[in-house]
């Protein structure tokens, strides 16, 4: 990120940043969870920040509003006034009412729109991967790779390994490499989905016809999941994301393995279950 960037984000940063989840086992829901997931990306680290922000935000104007009521039911109260006031304006309390809240919209608006830009604006990556909606499950492509094509299916309880969550977990995980900018193209084969992958700061349409694009930048290593953000049908709930995030040279001795294994085909990668 620029150094403008940077000062963009000073406020933010220094009101958001103590509020930031803490770590967890693999990053996903867990029980009880309150905060958002731990982001890994910079963009994720943006919005993280961005809507802590928001929220001492939103706690300040709460509180001040209960403060304002808890004072008014004690100061007017019948017994305190018989006589009601018959004022019904007061220029500068109205100036005030009308440009406070002017002022807490641009200070939230600077950051919003500097934040949906650098979200938006791909910057030069070293590889494309294409993720495929179809119900219900996910393709991959690695089109800079050979082109070798796999579908990432929900795992069934009784396949699932020590670790991997349930309905979220896949037969097969989406690899990438950490601390590498990637391209993910996103699209549909028969309604719309949603790639969605909370720790990656990602929600994504995939829609037919169409090809929609991302950037992922993975800052740490581990097992990431996500979820199908959109109602595409009965199978909705059981199309999940699994992303793992690996060493750059572990990601190359995947890939040599997936070339072989998942080596391009016509047709779709697997038959649909």
């Amino acid at each position: 990120m620029s150094k403008g960037w940077r000062w963009s984000f000073a406020l933010a940063a220094v009101v958001g940043l103590a509020s930031l989840p803490a770590a967890a086992d693999y990053v996903g829901p867990h029980p009880w969870q309150i905060g958002m997931q731990e982001p890994v990306t910079p963009v994720a680290e943006l919005i993280a920040v961005f809507h802590n922000l928001l929220l001492w935000i939103i706690l300040a104007i709460a509180a001040f509003v209960l403060v304002l009521i808890a004072y008014v039911v004690w100061r007017f109260r019948e017994d305190r006034n018989p006589t009601p006031s018959k004022r019904s304006h007061h220029t500068l309390l109205e100036v005030t009412w009308t440009a406070v809240p002017v002022l807490i919209l641009v200070i939230i608006a600077i950051p919003s729109f500097q934040a949906l830009y650098y979200m938006d604006s791909i910057p030069e990556t070293e590889f494309r991967i294409k993720a495929i909606g179809k119900q219900w499950y996910w393709t991959y492509e690695y089109p800079d790779h050979g082109g070798f094509v796999f579908d990432a299916f929900l795992k069934d309880e009784s396949e699932l390994e020590e670790g991997e969550p349930r309905l979220l977990a896949t037969d097969n995980y989406l690899v990438i490499p950490v601390d590498t900018k990637i391209t993910l193209q996103v699209t549909s084969e028969d309604v719309i989905h949603a790639w969605a992958v909370p720790a990656f700061g990602i929600k994504i349409d995939a829609i037919p016809g169409r090809l929609n694009e991302v950037w992922i930048e993975a800052k740490e290593t581990g097992t990431f999941y996500g979820q199908c953000s959109e109602l595409c049908g009965y199978g909705h709930g059981f199309m999940p994301i699994a992303v793992r995030v690996v060493e750059k040279e572990e990601f190359e001795a995947w890939v040599k393995q997936a070339q072989q294994e998942f080596a391009r085909r016509d047709g779709p990668a697997l038959a649909a279950r």
